[in-house]
């Protein structure tokens, strides 16, 4: 079959990501310390992550805080007896995340899961409940760069100005660019027509096509928790922006969950019930506690 049609849109884009000017919208430091102190999840979070579990430090200062202005496709996971589980997830307008040097999103910042990219998915139909705008013709899919990118240039939500925004700064280095996109804020990300989803970006490390589409479910908050801080600017170590560590840290060598979701997830075949919701929480719910009944807890639950 042809498969879904999505909107392939490289990583470098003007106008894909958005922020405000001299404001990080992650706190980096927090998600370092956390998984500091929790050996078993920071294993887990490498695997996902496809990066060395003694880079994740570094790693995560290495990434850059956005926020997306679009509808995004993305491979998530969850955390259940000490492994990570990937699903299929679009995340809202408004969800802030780290990127890495090729544009692409790496770590959602409400929860602190590992992001990659999207398994081509073989059948149109999206499940859960949607958000009122989501409109799956404009869901698009994040292509990383082939090279890295020195800088992103960004929207600013206060006033959709142009923001060029050092990769693995925490915006504190922001600056107005010194040629600005000759396109609307609104429309550079848009201007790819769709195209059939044959197959997944050049990720090895993601998870094999699901038998149905991501799963869009409504947000507590759509708009990013912008209080917090990014990370400081060091660089990732790895130049490849999809390490795949070597050998197999699972018991059972046929259910990596980097390549199929566990059977018991209920992320792996949805049910047509609600899913964890993919857009930005309450503040006071930046790091919760408790995991969703049912449902692999987030990397900071």
């Amino acid at each position: 079959p042809e498969g879904e049609r999505v909107r392939e849109v490289a990583g470098s884009t003007p106008g894909l990501y958005g922020g405000t000017r001299a404001e990080g919208s992650c706190d980096v430091e927090r998600q370092v310390a956390f998984l500091t102190a929790d050996p078993d999840r920071t294993g887990a979070f490498a695997e996902a992550a496809g990066i060395p579990e003694s880079n994740v430090s570094d790693w995560l200062r290495g990434l850059t805080p956005v926020v997306l202005r679009s509808d995004t496709r993305v491979t998530n996971h969850g955390y259940r007896d000490g492994r990570a589980h990937a699903y299929q997830s679009v995340l809202q307008t408004g969800t802030a995340v780290l990127v890495d040097q090729y544009g692409s999103p790496r770590v959602r910042c409400a929860c602190g899961n590992p992001l990659r990219t999207p398994a081509a998915a073989r059948e149109g139909i999206h499940q859960g409940e949607p958000w009122d705008d989501f409109d799956p013709d404009r869901v698009i899919v994040v292509r990383p760069t082939t090279t890295v990118v020195t800088s992103l240039v960004i929207v600013n939500a206060a006033d959709r100005s142009w923001i060029e925004r050092a990769t693995g700064s925490d915006g504190a280095q922001d600056r107005k660019p010194a040629v600005e996109p000759d396109c609307d804020p609104d429309a550079c990300a848009l201007a790819a027509p769709a195209t059939p989803d044959r197959s997944a970006s050049p990720d090895s490390a993601t998870p094999d096509a699901p038998s149905r589409a991501p799963v869009p479910s409504a947000p507590r908050d759509p708009l990013p928790d912008a209080s917090g801080t990014g990370g400081t600017g060091t660089s990732p170590a790895d130049p490849d922006p999809y390490p795949v560590p070597d050998g197999d840290p699972y018991e059972d060598p046929g259910t990596d969950p980097r390549v199929q979701p566990d059977p018991a997830d209920p992320y792996a075949e949805p049910s047509g019930e609600p899913t964890v919701p993919d857009g930005e929480l309450p503040p006071e719910d930046l790091f919760p506690v408790e995991p969703v009944p049912d449902q692999p807890e987030t990397f900071e639950g």
